[in-house]
């Protein structure tokens, strides 16, 4: 099962979005995206909602419940 960290950065990458890029489009933090993406802080539920509509995946599916 992949963490959180690996997922949002798996999908960013994806995308082809740097950190300040996908701040930009989603308008959460660059610090905290870098905070998720190193596995150095938790995600807040809004937070997981905006991601999840944003890259149209689940939010079970970035918190690695479901792949």
């Amino acid at each position: 099962m992949r963490k959180l960290s690996e997922k949002l950065k798996g999908l960013r990458t994806e995308k082809g979005l740097s950190i300040l890029m996908l701040s930009k489009q989603v308008g959460i933090g660059v610090a905290s995206i870098s905070r998720w993406e190193n596995n150095q802080s938790d995600i807040k539920g809004d937070q997981l909602i905006i991601l999840a509509k944003y890259f149209g995946v689940s939010t079970d599916y970035l918190l690695g419940l479901e792949d």
